[in-house]
């Protein structure tokens, strides 16, 4: 019976292996090389199959990685061998009668992971022994049970998963839990917390939704703290409501809560990439407190009562408006079926006139038509120039300064609820329910991004005098 080698070089090939070849150097060897651009020493890693043939990869001492092109490579030196172990570490997670009970949902985000470098791919922990195990500090805070939904990226989340987040976020209020901790990746994240504001109504515990940056074995992660600050304050957290814990500032200070309708991701790859648009965060949590910085929040109850609507009408979209749009895209919606549009305009609520009558007809068809701003800040008003005063007699609906993907996330759900009643879908947009349309924007929100937590006060107290 043969048995199968494993390859030294794994994931190396072309160039690069013949430098690992020509020093005597393979996978998970400690280096020291010498290259034209410097002395570096650290640990050898593979490569996955998709990468290229001219960088070798060393993981330094302080924690991130390097790409070393081959050809600036004089001097290999092995210095030591050091093959990384990817099992996630499992402890049995202990409980405590005293401490409060919540529920972690999974859907397939990064929290609490590792990256294995052989193959690119993240490996979860996801257990209550494996989230022990890489964060032990979760046991001082409360018992923890998860169940896991999904194993998806959050690119592949989807209506159909906004309706089985929901149920299962509603059955396990009924079951007596302190708090919902929902993991999820961070690119979608602000619209599945749109979702499960409309469809979870008037929970009466806290629903946290949380995410990492960055992978738990990155010295910059902030996957520890995002997770220890959501079940602090999904557990013991006094706002039951749909919030996104993430980091505050770019340093490890605090996490701020964001209400699930007025967040978005602003940041490809910065830590405290969230932010809440038109609007003040919700709250601040650090070691073990939850600070509110806003006044309207919706307090924690006794009770198990929680209102699960969950529908969703997919046929759906957003068309983001820009100089010299045709006719034709409206049309082209209206043929595939859509049954609601919504439109992201220029300046107060604008589309140029030459879509039009593509917009009357779009009307006339009885496809749903509401106004957002492509600007995220500010309010829609159409009643200010002859354009929008034109565009609101086709039949298209402003939404005051909600934000567009929260538009199509509530019309997507207002359709699923009410199919067949266009006055009871145009209601439900025109209401605010979960504080997706504010009387007022906060005038220190906008200059400084987040108003209300520390930064933000100091500048205006040197300012404003």
């Amino acid at each position: 019976m043969s048995v199968a080698v494993k390859d030294p070089y794994q994931g190396y090939r072309g160039p690069c292996r013949e430098v690992m070849e020509r020093f005597g150097i393979t996978v998970w060897c400690e280096v020291r090389a010498k290259t034209t651009q410097g002395l570096f020493e650290g640990l050898l890693l593979p490569r996955s199959e998709t990468s290229d043939e001219l960088h070798l990869v060393l993981k330094l001492g302080v924690g991130y990685n390097i790409g070393i092109r081959h050809d600036t490579v004089l001097e290999l030196e092995k210095i030591g061998y050091r093959e990384a172990r990817y099992q996630i570490p499992e402890r049995e997670f202990p409980t405590d009668p005293a401490h409060p009970n919540v529920k972690l949902l999974g859907t397939g985000g990064t929290i609490a992971s590792r990256l294995d470098y052989r193959t690119g791919a993240v490996i979860p922990a996801f257990s209550p022994g494996e989230l022990y195990g890489s964060v032990p500090e979760l046991a001082e805070i409360c018992n923890l049970e998860t169940e896991k939904l999904f194993g998806v990226f959050s690119e592949n989340m989807s209506p159909e998963h906004y309706l089985i987040l929901a149920e299962k976020t509603g059955e396990a209020i009924r079951e007596g839990y302190d708090g919902v901790v929902i993991g999820h990746g961070t690119d979608t994240m602000h619209h599945t917390a749109a979702a499960l504001s409309f469809m979870v109504q008037n929970p009466p515990v806290p629903i946290i939704m949380v995410g990492s940056q960055r992978s738990s074995d990155r010295p910059s992660s902030d996957a520890a703290q995002n997770l220890i600050n959501a079940t602090w304050a999904a557990a013991r957290g006094p706002i039951a409501e749909v919030l996104v814990c993430m980091f505050g500032p770019t340093s490890d200070l605090y996490n701020l809560l964001h209400r699930g309708t007025r967040v978005r991701k602003m940041h490809s790859s910065v830590r405290s990439t969230f932010r809440t648009l038109g609007d003040i965060p919700v709250a601040m949590v650090e070691k073990g407190k939850v600070t509110p910085i806003k006044d309207d929040w919706r307090p924690r109850r006794d009770d198990r009562e929680v209102t699960v609507q969950a529908a969703f009408e997919e046929k759906v979209t957003i068309a983001y408006y820009y100089p010299g749009m045709q006719p034709d895209v409206i049309d082209a919606m209206v043929e595939k079926g859509y049954k609601g549009i919504i439109i992201a305009g220029t300046g107060l609520g604008h589309v140029n006139r030459l879509i039009y009558p593509a917009l009357a007809r779009a009307n006339a068809a009885g496809v749903h038509l509401y106004m957002t701003l492509q600007t995220l800040w500010g309010f829609v008003q159409m009643q200010v120039y002859e354009t929008g005063r034109e565009i609101l007699e086709l039949g298209v609906v402003p939404l005051a300064n909600m934000l567009p993907e929260v538009a199509y996330i509530k019309l997507g759900w207002a359709l699923g609820v009410h199919p067949d009643d266009p006055e009871a879908v145009r209601t439900l947009m025109t209401t605010s329910m979960a504080g997706e349309m504010t009387e007022r924007e906060p005038h220190d929100g906008y200059l400084i991004l987040q108003g209300g937590i520390p930064e933000v006060q100091a500048f205006l107290e040197k300012v404003w005098r």
